[in-house]
């Protein structure tokens, strides 16, 4: 996910729920702008209109006439029947970022959520992006209990810096008492945290430039989420500090 990490939303842009096939296209801009991914790593406007149809949910975000943002969510069910939806990308063009539109457009998709009884919201991050996991952590009140290595394997994006594509993922429990305390104002620091895990500030530069030292990064976060998850800990909270941020695990309840 690449949404903007805000806390105000935008008056002058308006989310809306996308239907049509022009609408549909215009995501490409979207995507293209925001994850400079060749063609074959788009998403075609086809599969938005079967993720329409099959009960799924598309946003767009627009700044008059012009989408500047967008969401895809497919539907999916858990083996134990649960119903849910896989937001698989949010997304705001690098010059609307930090205006509050990715809060707006989580917002709207919680609103849609709710409406028709989807009480899971679901998608993966890279857990190196230091704004998104506070974002999503702190801002939105997510759980995460699950670490995925290399989901995508390896991707057009320069945004992954040719890197595995390890992902976190987020459970957006959108009814709960801990999402509504956090879009209120946050989650609250009266944590039972037992282990840390350190994310550099320089990961993206690295990522950048050193592809080799962000890669030994990448391994020892991969190692460390295993390992906790594995003694049963979760994310319960993530604080960022002078050494970049730093993601704080302990149980699930604390």
């Amino acid at each position: 996910m690449a949404a903007g990490q805000e806390s105000i939303t935008a008056p002058d842009i308006e989310v809306r729920v996308l239907s049509e096939h022009d609408e549909f296209r215009e995501t490409l801009n979207v995507q293209m702008g925001v994850w400079k991914f060749s063609q074959i790593d788009q998403v075609p406007p086809r599969i938005l209109s079967v993720s329409k149809y099959i009960g799924g949910l598309v946003l767009g975000a627009y700044d008059g006439k012009r989408m500047i943002g967008f969401s895809l969510s497919f539907p999916g069910m858990k083996r134990t029947g649960t119903a849910y939806w896989h937001s698989h990308m949010t997304g705001v063009l690098d010059e609307y970022q930090n205006r509050g539109i990715g809060l707006k457009i989580k917002l709207k998709q919680r609103q849609e959520a709710i409406r028709y009884g989807i009480e899971l919201v679901e998608w993966m991050f890279d857990p190196l992006q230091i704004r998104n996991a506070h974002f999503n952590i702190e801002k939105l009140g997510v759980v995460i209990q699950r670490f995925l290595p290399n989901q995508y394997s390896i991707t057009s994006s320069p945004l992954h810096g040719g890197l595995p594509t390890d992902r976190l993922v987020s459970e957006w429990n959108v009814m709960s008492t801990r999402v509504a305390a956090a879009i209120a104002g946050g989650v609250g620091a009266d944590r039972q945290v037992e282990q840390t895990i350190q994310i550099p500030a320089a990961i993206d530069e690295w990522r950048a430039n050193d592809p080799e030292k962000a890669r030994s990064v990448q391994m020892r976060v991969r190692e460390e989420f295993q390992k906790h998850f594995g003694q049963g800990l979760a994310v319960i909270g993530y604080q960022r500090n002078e050494q970049g941020g730093a993601y704080q695990l302990g149980p699930l309840d604390a």
